[in-house]
């Protein structure tokens, strides 16, 4: 009779551990839950149609946050009147930790000045839980245009003003305002041509027929590395590594000047501050996780997770800046 048992293979050995591991997250995600919350599936809601970005970063941030919460987070789509509709509903949501909005929260900014009337306040009616991600705008151009540099452009527009123009994907989106402030940081005068939506002008610009566009990487990359458009800046604090040989506008000239989309969670104001907190703590820990960071980085988002206070002054400052250029611009909801 055999009195000991044969040791655990290091294979046995690693599959147990592996195990264990995978487990963790969760269990103490369940340890630090506050007393009888996240007992049934949470909502997480974008305020845009599904196949963007935003859309994007949401599913992948609500399936990790789902697993550290040992619940389901269905996303909820609400498009419309420029992401206006969705951010309402939360609002107006019970607050009570079971429905969460993934902010674009440059366009929701945005909203809060270029709207003469809106059913929300981004600074009071929420909680900030947490930034969840930024993605980086870029400055394209045809490559018919003689610009290869941000220095380039300046004097090409002081050389032609009001010649050149620009594509957004809509009046008073960030994409817009990114422009404007380009003219107000430049001192030229770039001639805005809305479009609804960047899928409709991205062929006009291949065509030619649009000078440039103040854009998010994504759908211009594959074109940039083709050679069919050209990459001048990006409006980022920092470079990207997606093209990492291309400048930020700041250190081509024009310091300070910063554009991102970025995405942040937040949660009705009045949810309670144990709730707040323990979401704060699971969605930074969802953000980083190697998986998430793998497919977003892949769609060229960075993932950041910050404090509640953190994204209180970012949100603030955010809608400061953009309340400045839509005033010396003179922007109107058309």
């Amino acid at each position: 009779m055999t009195l000991f048992k044969q040791a655990p293979t290091a294979a046995v050995f690693n599959s147990c551990l592996s195990a264990v591991l995978l487990t963790m997250p969760a269990a103490h995600a369940q340890s630090n839950k506050p007393a009888g919350y996240a007992t049934k599936p949470l909502r997480m809601l974008v305020a845009y149609p599904a196949g963007g970005s935003a859309d994007l970063m949401t599913r992948v941030l609500a399936q990790k946050l789902g697993e550290r919460l040992g619940q389901q987070v269905v996303v909820d789509n609400r498009p419309g009147a420029a992401g206006n509709i969705g951010v309402e509903v939360v609002a107006k949501s019970p607050a009570d930790g079971y429905t969460l909005l993934l902010g674009a929260l440059g366009s929701h900014a945005v909203a809060m000045s270029y709207y003469a009337k809106i059913n929300f306040d981004l600074r009071n009616d929420f909680a900030p839980v947490s930034m969840a991600g930024t993605t980086t705008n870029i400055v394209v151009v045809h490559p018919a245009l003689p610009v290869k540099n941000i220095k380039d452009l300046i004097a090409l527009s002081k050389a032609r003003p009001g010649e050149l123009n620009f594509a957004s994907s809509g009046t008073g989106g960030l994409i817009h305002l990114t422009g404007e402030m380009f003219n107000q940081a430049a001192g030229v005068k770039l001639v805005h041509v809305p479009y609804k939506g960047s899928a409709l002008f991205l062929p006009e610009l291949l065509k030619g027929q649009i000078a440039m566009a103040f854009d998010t990487i994504a759908p211009h990359l594959p074109f940039i590395k083709a050679g069919k458009l050209r990459g001048v800046a990006v409006t980022a604090g920092k470079r990207t590594p997606l093209l990492p040989d291309v400048p930020t506008v700041a250190e081509s000239g024009l310091p300070g000047f910063e554009s991102v989309a970025s995405y942040a969670v937040f949660v009705p104001a009045a949810t309670p501050k144990d709730i707040v907190a323990y979401l704060n703590r699971e969605t930074v820990a969802a953000l980083q996780a190697p998986d998430l960071k793998e497919r977003l980085s892949a769609a060229g988002i960075d993932p950041v997770g910050t404090t509640g206070e953190e994204l209180d002054h970012i949100v603030r400052a955010e809608i400061a800046k953009w309340a400045q250029v839509i005033r010396k611009a003179g922007i109107t909801p058309e």
